[in-house]
């Protein structure tokens, strides 16, 4: 099992804050949780922009950063201010 979190505008298009999904063996990085949902088409493909920041467990990472059953994926958009 792994947890997925969806935060600010992610969480308003998809109308979700957060998914308990299935582990499955082949997924390696967040990349390939995130490729996962995006085939889910419309409104999914959302997280398929360029910018789109991520954490493991409240951390900071990568798409290519690795992934375990068990982790807390979280995914937001970039985040500007001032």
């Amino acid at each position: 099992m792994i947890n997925v979190l969806f935060f600010a505008r992610y969480r308003e298009l998809l109308g979700c804050d957060r998914l308990e999904l299935a582990w499955q063996d082949d997924w390696r990085s967040v990349a390939d949780i995130r490729d996962h949902l995006v085939r889910r088409g419309e409104p999914w493909t959302v997280l398929s922009e360029p910018t789109i920041m991520c954490a493991i467990n409240q951390n900071m990472c990568q798409l290519d950063s690795s992934v375990a059953a068990g982790d807390e994926l979280a995914f937001f958009p970039l985040v500007t201010g001032g």
